[in-house]
């Protein structure tokens, strides 16, 4: 199949109004694992503060070689874009609307939602993930409206920064998926379409609207 029919294909399946930012990563695998996680997962954007200099801005993300060879090339098709501060993201978020959710594996004296529990269908959400050795920063933590935690029943309660991102946008986006399709948030130009779009969707979420 030829990309673009692909990405026409598959186009209804991602996720308007979600972002994933990674507060100042130093890893370049834990970067290219989490392109991939942003595209296998349908997240719309990747927001990066600071960190490594592999993800400046989306055409020299696409185009640095290691960095598509690490995420199996899936940094062609993630849009990228980067701040250089925690605070400048921010302010551009709260500019558009987005509730900031950041990520930790225990209780930051926030609105804390297990990842299995919470409700995480607003209207504009970003999902923020902190450095590997730092977890996320005091100044977002202060700024943040919820803090999602993945529950944890092991001995070492820690996960990096690839694995983490996955399971949490993995769960994250299906939930806002179904709400989606649920409340019929999604409009499509033509009656025809609109059937077969939705039964696309009923597939992809495995159920079907009426039971």
């Amino acid at each position: 199949m030829a990309i673009r029919e692909k990405i026409k294909e598959i186009k209804h399946l991602r996720n308007r109004y979600f972002i994933c930012v990674l507060e100042n990563p130093t890893d370049i695998m834990n970067i290219a694992a989490t392109i991939r996680n942003v595209s296998a997962f349908g997240v719309e954007k990747l927001y990066v503060i600071g960190g490594v200099d592999v993800v400046k801005d989306f055409e020299f993300s696409r185009k640095n070689k290691r960095l598509t060879n690490l995420s199996v090339g899936s940094n062609k098709w993630v849009f990228v874009k980067y701040f250089n501060t925690t605070a400048e993201c921010i302010a551009h978020l709260r500019k558009n609307l987005y509730t900031i959710a950041v990520t930790s594996s225990h209780n930051k004296d926030k609105e804390n939602s297990n990842l299995y529990e919470g409700e995480f269908t607003q209207r504009r959400l970003s999902v923020w993930f902190g450095n590997e050795s730092r977890g996320i920063s005091v100044e977002a933590l202060n700024e943040a409206d919820m803090c999602i935690q993945i529950p944890m029943g092991g001995i070492v309660e820690s996960l990096n920064l690839g694995t983490s991102a996955g399971i949490v946008l993995s769960y994250v986006g299906y939930q806002r998926l179904r709400f989606a399709y649920s409340h019929e948030k999604v409009k499509f130009k033509s009656k025809g379409e609109s059937i077969e779009k939705m039964k696309s969707w009923e597939s992809f979420l495995g159920f079907n609207k009426k039971s």
